[in-house]
């Protein structure tokens, strides 16, 4: 059963009633009905992403995001960590007022900066242990290129791996770009050699995000999840 109710869906949100409807075809697909997980995005608010916020493709994200988040957490807020050299600002989208929201933080932002991943993920532990949160968490991690400094990226996924969070990196831009090596890298990362669990994934939504399908956004979104979750319950890092 979905944590929120379609009809609340319908009342809250009648623009996400679509959105809503596939990720609950997709949670069934994937066996993850009735599961309840915290939801985190954080984007990725470099200069490089000028563009992706004029065209809508921040905000589509957000939207999707927040139509999978009504199946998996009851308060209908999603926690947000734009990011770039440092962490730029932690606000959040909810399923009222949802529409042109990525604009409104935005435009009370300063400057875009570089690319620094292990700032934002440390933003994202921070707010999911002073939560108090048992249930696990599913962190979309939106990245238009690698960071600024690859070891600490690389290090802290390494250590996060021993909290009940399972981190979904997305791309955005050219999928031959070598930007995007390093994600492959860190989806990639030997278990149990580098850390405990698999606890990332990664996929490439290429030059026009908005293109990508509700239905296959969805399913790769979800893809990893269930095998993290079963590891990672397993090892007692997920608790039911």
């Amino acid at each position: 059963m979905a944590a929120i109710s379609l009809e609340k869906v319908e009342a809250r949100a009648p623009a996400l009633v679509s959105l809503y409807k596939s990720a609950g075809v997709s949670l069934r697909k994937h066996g993850l009905e009735g599961q309840r997980a915290a939801v985190y995005l954080v984007v990725d608010h470099s200069g490089s992403m000028r563009d992706y916020y004029r065209d809508g493709s921040v905000q589509a994200l957000a939207d999707r995001v927040l139509g999978l988040s009504a199946h998996l957490d009851d308060d209908g807020i999603v926690p947000v960590v734009f990011f770039s050299t440092e962490v730029d600002a932690l606000s959040e989208i909810r399923l009222e007022g949802h529409h042109g929201r990525i604009a409104e933080i935005v435009a009370s932002l300063g400057h875009m900066g570089r690319t620094n991943y292990h700032l934002a993920m440390d933003e994202v532990v921070d707010h999911y242990l002073d939560s108090g949160s048992t249930d696990p968490a599913l962190v979309v991690f939106q990245t238009d290129g690698g960071p600024s400094s690859r070891p600490a990226a690389e290090r802290y996924l390494c250590k996060a791996a021993r909290l009940p969070l399972f981190w979904q990196f997305i791309g955005f831009g050219d999928e031959r770009s070598s930007q995007f090596d390093f994600l492959r890298r860190l989806d990639t990362l030997e278990v149990p050699g580098r850390r405990v669990v698999d606890n990332a994934g990664f996929f490439h939504a290429g030059r026009d995000p908005r293109r990508v399908s509700d239905a296959r956004l969805y399913d790769r979104l979800l893809g990893e999840f269930p095998d993290w979750l079963r590891d990672a319950r397993a090892r007692g890092i997920v608790r039911d």
